[in-house]
């Protein structure tokens, strides 16, 4: 069952269980005299609600897998989704006219129902995920540094649900003495006979079949079994959500980025980007004043901050924030954590990513979009373009109000070290950016800035 289908599974159980309380809620709170009219004249408006609901859910995390090994958290979670949503609901059938009924006591019971049956519904589903759902049995073949950054993750997220059954390599022990698990490594002339005694469902290829004869034998040998084969780069991306880069080159851009198919994509983005940007803009803008007075009463100085920024291409731009730091000994290097130089009310404002908000007049001049790589400081750019390569190719797209990094849970500095990391989380977006995957980060951001996280 791969992380896809499990997420399905929670949805929709999820949803069962929303549509199931509605009818228990009703049938005990009309017993004797229920009839179909009534679950007729409730299954619209709360239908409406339950969309709310799972996007309340959604932006809560609690459809992370990675809470089902963590109860307390998940119930922590879970307890401040749900009452949201209840104040949500209570706004909806209350503020808003025309929706035909006000189920008070009914809307009660739903809550009080709907939470018990919700936590033992996702207590079930987290203690089958870790212990009955069926594991994905895997064979590795090669051993380097990515296998053992797959192992890790699996160590960090037993939820995905893989087992590695072998692991087979022509190394020698001492090249493979810090193996962990205490998996023990087979030569690759056992693949066959390993293939034959273990029940898999995939083999992931760290080696190249056509420069191995051995390999190209033994796996057109195991045809019979029909077994899944994976390349580690793709298995990789597909677990990490970033791009291994000792497998990225030239090639890989004129194999990976088809930006021809991307053209509908960049054109709808286009415009749902221009449209947002200027609700939001609208909706806001009264508050910039407020927002402006408060900047400027706290510290001297103007209470916008613009700077130069890389944009799409290379192009510079000059981004445009609320001010968050002090005027006085600025010399304006990279921000640090804890950096002394942030206001009081300049730290709420990062926490919350208001400091963001003018950024939408950047998107309304088509200079950034509300998802993409991250715009960096010119001369930090061309210095990083010194050290690692292919990284002004993050510039294929326009940067974004926030991206895939941005929703990673860590925290990276404009370092080197960290660049690469970033740079990983940005081809990644190249590659797969769809309108499902901008409206995953952007809603994964908001549940990122609730929790303060991250960013």
């Amino acid at each position: 069952m791969n992380n896809n289908v499990k997420k399905f599974t929670l949805i929709a159980g999820d949803i069962i269980v929303l549509y199931f309380t509605l009818y228990l809620t009703l049938t005990a709170r009309y017993w004797g005299s229920y009839k179909a009219e009534i679950w007729a004249a409730h299954f619209w408006p709360f239908t409406a609600i339950f969309f709310l609901w799972l996007i309340i859910f959604y932006i809560s995390n609690l459809y992370n897998l990675n809470l089902a090994v963590n109860n307390s958290k998940f119930y922590q979670l879970g307890g401040r989704a749900l009452a949201v949503a209840a104040l949500a609901s209570v706004a909806f059938f209350y503020l808003i006219p025309g929706v035909g009924i006000a189920p008070k006591t009914n809307l009660f019971l739903y809550i009080i129902i709907f939470s018990a049956l919700f936590y033992l519904w996702r207590h079930f589903y987290n203690w089958s995920l870790k212990s009955y759902l069926p594991k994905i049995n895997i064979g590795i073949v090669g051993y380097n540094n990515l296998v053992r950054e797959i192992i890790a993750e699996f160590r960090q997220k037993p939820h995905l649900g893989f087992n590695i059954s072998f692991i087979v390599d022509d190394k020698t022990a001492e090249q493979t003495a810090c193996l962990p698990d205490g998996q023990d490594i087979k030569p690759i002339a056992d693949l066959e006979k390993l293939i034959s005694g273990h029940k898999l469902d995939m083999i992931v290829l760290s080696h190249d079949p056509h420069q191995s004869e051995t390999l190209r034998t033994a796996l057109f040998n195991c045809l019979p079994y029909r077994i899944n084969y994976v390349s580690l780069p793709n298995f990789y991306e597909t677990i990490t959500g970033r791009i291994p880069l000792d497998t990225v080159n030239q090639m890989w851009f004129l194999e990976n980025l088809n930006e021809s198919a991307k053209l509908w994509f960049d054109r709808v983005k286009l415009i749902y980007d221009f449209i947002l940007a200027l609700i939001i803009l609208i909706i806001t803008l009264p508050f910039w004043l407020a927002i402006a007075a408060i900047i400027k009463l706290e510290s001297r100085g103007p209470a916008f901050f613009i700077m130069e920024r890389s944009g799409r291409d290379n192009k510079i731009f000059r981004l445009i924030k609320f001010r968050t730091m002090k005027e006085e000994n600025n010399d304006r290097s990279p921000t640090q954590a804890a950096d002394a130089r942030i206001t009081k009310f300049g730290n709420i404002l990062r926490k919350t990513r208001i400091d963001e908000l003018p950024q939408v007049i950047n998107i309304l001049k088509h200079e950034m979009s509300f998802v993409g790589p991250r715009p960096e400081r010119p001369e930090l750019a061309a210095n990083l373009e010194k050290l690692i390569p292919f990284y002004g190719q993050r510039t294929l797209v326009k940067p974004g109000l926030t991206g895939p990094d941005q929703i990673s849970g860590e925290y990276h500095s404009p370092s080197p070290a960290d660049s690469l990391k970033k740079l990983q989380y940005d081809l990644f977006y190249i590659k797969n950016r769809s309108l499902f995957l901008d409206l995953s980060i952007i809603l994964k951001t908001i549940a990122t800035v609730l929790s303060q996280k991250g960013m």
